[in-house]
């Protein structure tokens, strides 16, 4: 969006769904349960989990709701969930990447499908879009830390992060998918538990959007996420 910091848009992404607080909690519990039957119970053994119950917590999710969630893998009501990518176009041909765990994916690709034609784009074959994004660890630290750009640089050195940008808002680090865990580990251990952090599909060339075509975008990504079965939703709008 024109006039808008990369922090501000990365962070009103995932502002989306607080508006639905109980819905974005389903979500969170899903993916919880999901990493804690695909690998161990506890997160120390099982980056997913780690990640899934650090985004759960940055975002308010009591700890009983996320004990439950982690509970609910010795059952047999998840086996049949997947994760699911699908890819398409929104108003003004801006790709979208759209992430989601369902049960039922005759289901879900229809109203994937139908949600992008009525908010102005239209959903595509797998691979017409995720070539144009590169898929990397993204984790943010807030200037409150109080870390200056050459002591985050000097602390960043002793571990595999990509690149870093630092703005008056605090600092994106950016790593590779493999790489993300450990880092992410690295830096807690030295900086205390990031603003956020998750695996994210960054756009090669992101799209320089005026207000009148970021609030389109915003639209579709708004009823995006609210399909109970989408995960996370990426666009390459600035």
């Amino acid at each position: 969006m024109s006039g808008h910091s990369k922090w501000h848009n990365i962070q009103h992404k995932k502002g989306l769904a607080d508006a639905a607080r109980s819905g974005l909690f389903t979500k969170l519990a899903r993916e919880i349960t999901m990493a804690a039957k695909l690998g161990d119970k506890n997160p120390d053994n099982n980056p997913r989990l780690r990640l899934a119950i650090l985004q759960a917590r940055k975002n308010s999710m009591p700890n009983d709701n996320i004990k439950r969630a982690i509970d609910k893998a010795s059952g047999s009501n998840t086996e049949n969930f997947v994760a699911v990518r699908y890819e398409g176009y929104g108003p003004g041909a801006v790709p979208v990447i759209v992430e989601a765990l369902t049960d039922n994916p005759r289901r879900t690709v229809p109203e994937i499908r139908n949600i992008f034609a009525k908010n102005g784009g239209n959903m595509g074959e797998e691979g017409s879009v995720v070539f144009m994004f590169n898929h990397a660890g993204q984790i943010m630290y807030p200037a409150s830390i109080g870390k200056t750009e050459d002591e985050m640089m000097e602390i960043i050195m002793e571990t595999a992060v990509e690149n870093m940008e630092s703005s008056p808002e605090g600092f994106i680090i950016t790593t590779k998918p493999d790489d993300f865990i450990n880092v992410q580990k690295f830096l807690a251990d030295k900086l205390g538990e990031p603003e956020s952090a998750e695996l994210t599909w960054i756009p090669n060339m992101p799209m320089d959007l005026d207000d009148e075509a970021y609030a389109k975008i915003e639209k579709l990504v708004d009823a995006l996420d609210a399909n109970d079965d989408v995960q996370k939703v990426f666009t390459a709008a600035l």
